[in-house]
C-alpha cells in the first residue's frame, strides 16, 4: 500500500519542476525587469541607490546579487539606454536621455486631448499610454491634460477606425467604397448621393482645422473630390485598383490643401489681394511663407496667391473687413460685391 506522501510524490515533482522552470525564466528575464523598474521609476532627477533595486527585483519575485546588477546596468548601456550614476552619500542608479523628453510628450499629450476626430475615451486612453514613456514622477502633470473641459469631442470612434481603413486602400492602391451623411433640423443623419454608395479612389488624407479630411479621385467626374471623413460610414476596401493617372500619380495633397478653403471644392482661380501690412502674418498663415509679396506703399501690398472660388473663400475675407480687397479678376471683384449686398439684403 502506497503512502501518502508516495501517493503524492509525482504531484510535488511536477510542482517543482514548475517552480524551478519559473525562477529560470525569473533570472532569464531580470535585465528586463531591471530596465523597466528604471524606466518607471527614475529620471533625471530621481534615482534608487543599490539596495532599492535588489528590493524591488524582490518584489518580483527576483534574487540578485550586486555585482550581477552591476552587470546588468553594463549590459543596458551597451544596449543604448543612459544609465546615471549619482554619486553623494549613497550611489543612486537612474535613466538619463529617453526616446521622448518630457515637454516632447506634454506636446503629444495636449495635440490628442484638442483633437476633435478623438472621443473622450480613445483621448484618455492615448494619454495614458504616453504616461507610461516617462517616470511615475511625472505622469501627474499629464492630469490636466485629461481634465480640460470645453472641448468639444467626437461622440463614437469610427473616424479613429475610418483612418486605419482608409490608410491601409491608399497603401494596396485600392479604391473603397462608403456612405456619405449630412444633418437635418433634427440632428438626424441624412445619406447623401441618394444613399447609393460612394466608389472612390483615395489619394491622400489631411488633418485641417480640427477635422480629417480625404481627397478621392472620381473616375466618372474625373476630378478630386474632398470628403470629411467623420462624415463617412462603412468604408470597405474593394479589389478594384485605383487608376495609374498622371493626375493621382503628382497630386500634392498640401497643394491641394491650401487652395481649398475649408475643405470645399470650387474653380481654382489666381486672384490678386491687396492687402494691408498688419495682415501679412494671416497670409502667411493661410497660403504659406512661399506667397510672393509685392508692397505698394508703408502700408498695403499686392499679394498674388491661388484659391478655389467659392463663398467660403468670400466667408473667408468678410472677417477682414476693408483690410483685404481682391484686386483681380474684376468677375471674381464683382461677385464678391454681390455676395456682400445679398447678406445685407436678407437682415
Amino acid at each position: 500500500m502506497k503512502t501518502a506522501f508516495q501517493q503524492n510524490a509525482p504531484q510535488r515533482a511536477r510542482g517543482d519542476a514548475q517552480q524551478d522552470s519559473k525562477k529560470t525564466s525569473l533570472r532569464r528575464t531580470k535585465i528586463l525587469h531591471l530596465q523597466d523598474i528604471l524606466l518607471d521609476e527614475t529620471d533625471d532627477e530621481h534615482g534608487l541607490t543599490m539596495p532599492q533595486i535588489i528590493e524591488r527585483l524582490g518584489e518580483k519575485g527576483i534574487g540578485a546579487e550586486r555585482k550581477a546588477i552591476y552587470d546588468d546596468l553594463d549590459g543596458l548601456e551597451f544596449y543604448g539606454l543612459e544609465i546615471l550614476r549619482r554619486r553623494s552619500s549613497k550611489t543612486e542608479y537612474a535613466i538619463g536621455t529617453r526616446d521622448f523628453q518630457l515637454p516632447e510628450l506634454l506636446l503629444l499629450a495636449d495635440a490628442v486631448q484638442s483633437s476633435r476626430f478623438l472621443t473622450k475615451n480613445k483621448s484618455e486612453k492615448l494619454i495614458k499610454k504616453l504616461q507610461k514613456l516617462t517616470s511615475k514622477h511625472h505622469k501627474g502633470l499629464f492630469e490636466k491634460s485629461m481634465h480640460v473641459g470645453g472641448r468639444i469631442k467626437m461622440q463614437n470612434e469610427s473616424v479613429y477606425y475610418n483612418i486605419d481603413a482608409i490608410q491601409e486602400a491608399i497603401k494596396s492602391k485600392k479604391k473603397i467604397t462608403f456612405q456619405y451623411f449630412s444633418y437635418g433640423f433634427k440632428k438626424e443623419k441624412i445619406l447623401r448621393h441618394d444613399e447609393k454608395r460612394y466608389l472612390e479612389s483615395p489619394v491622400g488624407l489631411i488633418y485641417k482645422d480640427e477635422y480629417y479630411y480625404l481627397f478621392t479621385y472620381n473616375d466618372e467626374k474625373e476630378k478630386f473630390l474632398t470628403f470629411r471623413v467623420d462624415r463617412m460610414v462603412s468604408i470597405r476596401a474593394t479589389n478594384e485598383p485605383i487608376p495609374r493617372l498622371a493626375a493621382i500619380k503628382n497630386f500634392d495633397v498640401q497643394k491641394h490643401a491650401m487652395l481649398a478653403f475649408s475643405m470645399f471644392e470650387g474653380e481654382e482661380v489666381g486672384v490678386t489681394l491687396i492687402v494691408d501690412k498688419s495682415l501679412i502674418g494671416v497670409i502667411i498663415d493661410r497660403f504659406g511663407s512661399d506667397v510672393p509679396i509685392f508692397p505698394l506703399d508703408e502700408t498695403t501690398a499686392r499679394v498674388p496667391v491661388r484659391i478655389m472660388e467659392s463663398d467660403l473663400f468670400f466667408g473667408w475675407l468678410v472677417q477682414f473687413g476693408t483690410k483685404i480687397n481682391i484686386e483681380k479678376p474684376e468677375s471674381l471683384a464683382a461677385a464678391y460685391k454681390q455676395h456682400l449686398i445679398s447678406i445685407i439684403e436678407s437682415i
